[in-house]
């Protein structure tokens, strides 16, 4: 949630989300808290890039050399949304499926430990 798009409403709404799935309350906000003033950036850049997939021909590259216009910034702000969306849900599956494998390997190393 800390990825997708919804400027000041990113912690509520995984709140939110945590009380309808029944998720750890402060595992969601801890998680939730990725754009944090040094990330966003990152983000930011990381969310532009992989916009410009969606974009195909019409995909804005990054440049401080050309004359900002509003159809300029009108092309790289759905560009943004895109790629916001994209990366908040691969970047979710990809570290919760990094999560469960790492609490299945503890559990798993947990039961030897008992078992010896």
């Amino acid at each position: 949630m800390g990825i997708v798009p919804l400027w000041g409403f990113q912690l509520a709404i995984a709140i939110a989300l945590a009380f309808l799935w029944r998720l750890n309350k402060a595992l969601v906000i801890l998680a939730a808290n990725i754009s944090i003033p040094p990330m966003i950036p990152i983000i930011l850049f990381l969310s532009h890039e992989t916009g410009a997939l969606w974009m195909g021909d019409d995909a804005q590259r990054i440049s401080f050399d050309q004359d900002i216009t509003l159809a300029l910034v009108h092309k790289s702000f759905i560009q943004y949304l895109a790629g916001a969306c994209t990366l908040a849900v691969v970047a979710g599956l990809t570290f919760g499926l990094i999560t469960f494998v790492m609490l299945k390997l503890r559990r798993v190393q947990e039961a030897r430990k008992a078992t010896d």
